[in-house]
């Protein structure tokens, strides 16, 4: 299957015949460069010209008369047109006037000359997405001739010069200056993939919005595009249907909390990505960004290796602590981040993953339930009441602190479990509120068996 080519824009088709096309193109290329025309345009405009003198005077004469073109039409271009030529729209203010004038009022307009061009607008990722989505939703056509109303050429450099939010309109040959270079892996939403083509502009350059990838093999991304017949969002293969080698990474310099391209791939993504990047089978930046920022927050002792790209029980288990410490339960804490564990992590709030019981020895150590950790059983205090040691909280168990614990467990908002009491007899119902506290405390495995250790007491009475 043949892909198709995008252009830069596409001349308004009056006339659908190969003459008419070519005359169009030819008068879009013979703007100057001040006027928005191709940079590239005026060696290739001054040698049109001499081609055509020859031609009148080889071609005088009735042999000359043969090939003229029919009343009302430009003459054709002979020989094959397989390579069809693409200009593009070149640097011009909004609404398409020439540099320094508002082409729909007459008025000066802001934009200036990119010798003296304005400090870049501070914008987010998701403003650009959004703004991309903004002619997603409303179908802008294609073209190179046509200005949207919000002043932007209605091409791909056009259109991403609204979504950086530029005071004027680029084209591939200037948005790099915008821009940072990223890799691959660096790649975030709104972020660019640019094609231009020095060479000759007028074949092949293109530029698309990377608007994430579609799964965890990164062969694949969400391409926000301007092309015909109007603006695109679709699954696109990495880095473009043709060209795909050519096509090089930026990042918008005026990007607000961004790192310009220099963060390398640990740089912190502060938009949320999206729970279709977590969980099992999941391998990418974001599962190594997620297990760092854990691993601040006090989730060291999940991992015995990493953090790391591929989603593991690791961080299932640290997501699900930092989730408890926040006192959530339920779907809240299933371990899997959403928006509002995301943002708390990325702006460093909330609450911290609490050690792990019995000196933050490591989950799962059964320094939390068995009271083995460091001041195990001998007799650990905690505001005057000191720890009595593990014997007390056993089943068959009938003493003051079995109550005492009960009532604290109780006042600390852990008795659900209790139809009745609490009383000084050892209960099923004791153990679970125990375990239901030590959960919040982020603790699984041993260190949250439901019997209380020396670090329970402590936090418990505290």
């Amino acid at each position: 299957m043949t892909m198709p080519v995008f252009e830069e824009y596409e001349p308004a088709a009056d006339c659908g015949c190969p003459g008419c096309a070519q005359e169009r193109r030819a008068a879009a290329l013979g703007l100057t460069v001040a006027a928005g025309g191709h940079p590239a345009a005026h060696g290739a405009r001054r040698a049109l010209v001499l081609a055509t003198a020859a031609g009148v005077v080889l071609g005088g004469g009735a042999g000359g008369a043969a090939t003229a073109a029919a009343p009302g039409h430009a003459p054709a271009r002979t020989g094959a047109d397989h390579d069809p030529e693409t200009p593009q729209g070149g640097p011009a203010p909004l609404h398409g006037g020439r540099p320094g004038d508002n082409g729909q009022t007459g008025q000066t307009s802001h934009v200036t000359p990119t010798a003296t061009r304005p400090a870049l607008r501070v914008t987010t990722r998701a403003e650009i997405i959004t703004r991309a989505k903004r002619w997603l939703d409303a179908k802008v056509p294609y073209s190179m001739e046509k200005y949207w109303s919000d002043g932007y050429r209605q091409d791909c450099s056009g259109y991403v010069s609204m979504a950086w939010n530029l005071d004027g309109n680029e084209w591939t040959g200037s948005l790099a200056g915008y821009g940072t270079r990223i890799n691959r892996e660096q790649l975030e939403p709104g972020d660019i993939l640019l094609f231009h083509n020095p060479a000759d502009p007028n074949k092949g350059s293109h530029v698309t919005i990377f608007g994430g990838w579609t799964d965890s093999t990164q062969t694949h991304y969400i391409a926000y595009e301007q092309t015909r017949p109007h603006t695109r969002r679709q699954a696109t293969p990495y880095a473009y249907w043709n060209n795909s080698s050519r096509y090089l990474g930026y990042r918008y310099n005026g990007l607000s909390g961004g790192t310009g391209g220099t963060g390398g791939a640990g740089a912190t993504t502060t938009a949320y990505p999206g729970r279709k990047y977590f969980g099992p089978g999941a391998n990418n930046r974001y599962v190594t960004q997620l297990g760092k920022m854990l691993v601040a927050r006090g989730g060291k002792r999940f991992y015995s290796v990493g953090p790391g790209p591929a989603w593991g029980e690791a961080d299932r288990r640290a997501t699900e602590a930092f989730q408890r410490a926040q006192g959530w339960t339920g779907s809240e804490a299933d371990g899997t981040p959403g928006p509002h564990t995301w943002r708390l992590l990325v702006s460093k709030q909330g609450k911290d993953i609490p050690a792990a019981d019995g000196g933050g020895q490591g989950a799962g150590s059964g320094s939390g339930g068995t009271g083995t950790g460091t001041g195990a059983g001998t007799g650990a205090t905690t505001g005057g009441l000191k720890f009595p040691g593990r014997q007390y909280f056993r089943p068959g168990q009938s003493n003051e602190y079995v109550d005492k614990l009960g009532r604290q467990l109780v006042r600390k908002g852990y008795g659900k479990h209790y139809v009745s009491g609490p009383g000084p007899r050892w209960t099923e119902a004791d153990r679970r509120n125990v375990e239901a506290f030590q959960r919040a405390q982020g603790w699984r495995g041993a260190a949250a068996d439901g019997y209380p250790g020396p670090q329970t007491w402590r936090r418990l009475f505290a």
